[in-house]
């Protein structure tokens, strides 16, 4: 089985992983598409501290291939996107709706793939990046077949986290005003779930010119290419500004773009000891910084969600896939998202 393993040193795509069938629970998948995300090149430079070796991927879709006991919303044949939350649905968190905060979901990666002998981790419950993964029941999320899995796959990690975190935890409300900082995969995201939201003014920021195109079909009134002209744009700040590249001084700016009562999310990723400065007396206006884990989702409920405003013209997917690689070109779709080349970048199998 073709798999991308990543073992602290170098980043390959093998042939002979194997992994085990699917116990209770649980669901055994054909991956026919995964998105890379920036997370996955965040484990390879080090900055997601991760073990290895790990099959890489997180953001995947594909067809049912079988099912373990007690399963019976999905059955094989079945198309799923992947969610990577490994949530255990019986805890405090669960209970409230909340299993993005589930403790049995964070930090505690399994083992179901084995090579040459030896057990390999998986990475976010998932492992998108192999033709065949085991996951948790309450991963896999049906969805309807005229849904190319490509477009499919994005829903798992890129559009649950960035249209999660506009509508379900800044709660953007018609009229409001929001500033995206980073218009990559996430940042297109945010931008249309503000879009969807009903947002008066949506300003992207993005230090490539070239990004402008996209951040206005997915629904960015303004495009920028330095957060300095911001206020020249939207005088009296932003109701909601949301970082999505994941660097300290985006953050102070994107905080400091605020209007009163205004919240700053942050969703891109800095290095995990990274830490960023604010002007204390500023907030005092009612300002919030909210932090965001995978667009305070729950799965279940948000990719079915996500499916009918695809069905119904409202969210874009198809326009997300900007490239497509065979398994095999993992190097070069790594190199194009690094670079920035592309928003995202789908392996498929």
């Amino acid at each position: 089985m073709r798999g991308v393993i990543h073992d602290d040193t170098r980043t390959q795509v093998v042939d002979d992983l194997a992994i085990r069938d699917p116990g209770p629970g649980e669901v055994q998948v054909a991956i026919r598409a995964a998105g890379l995300c920036h997370s996955d090149l965040s484990v390879v430079d080090g900055t997601i501290p991760f073990p290895s070796p790990v099959v890489l991927g997180h953001e995947g879709a594909g067809v049912v291939e079988a099912v373990g006991a007690g399963v019976t919303h999905v059955r094989p044949g079945d198309h799923v996107a992947l969610s990577t939350l490994a949530n255990c649905g019986t805890c405090a968190d669960c209970d409230r709706g909340r299993p993005t905060m589930c403790r049995q979901a964070i930090g505690r990666p399994g083992r179901p793939f084995t090579r040459c002998g030896g057990r390999v981790y998986q990475f976010a419950s998932t492992s998108a990046f192999a033709e065949h993964t085991v996951v948790k029941a309450v991963q896999a999320v049906r969805i309807p077949k005229d849904i190319p899995l490509p477009s499919a796959a994005l829903i798992g990690c890129g559009v649950l986290t960035g249209v999660g975190a506009v509508l379900n935890r800044a709660r953007v409300d018609q009229g409001d005003t929001v500033l995206v900082v980073g218009t990559g995969g996430i940042g297109l995201n945010v931008i249309q779930g503000a879009r969807i939201a009903g947002a008066s003014r949506i300003v992207a920021v993005d230090a490539n010119p070239a990004k402008e195109p996209a951040a206005r079909r997915f629904g960015a009134t303004d495009f920028l290419t330095s957060t300095d002209g911001v206020k020249d744009v939207l005088p009296t700040g932003a109701d909601h500004a949301f970082e999505c590249v994941g660097r300290v001084e985006l953050i102070r700016a994107a905080i400091d773009a605020l209007d009163r009562h205004g919240q700053a999310v942050l969703l891109g990723v800095p290095p995990a000891t990274a830490e960023a400065s604010f002007v204390v007396s500023a907030m005092y206006l009612d300002k919030s910084i909210l932090g965001c884990r995978y667009g305070s989702s729950r799965p279940q409920r948000d990719i079915a969600r996500y499916a009918r405003m695809y069905h119904e013209g409202r969210l874009l997917l198809d326009e997300l896939v900007t490239a497509t690689y065979p398994v095999e070109d993992f190097g070069k779709a790594a190199a194009d998202a690094h670079a920035g080349r592309v928003a995202r970048a789908v392996l498929t199998f």
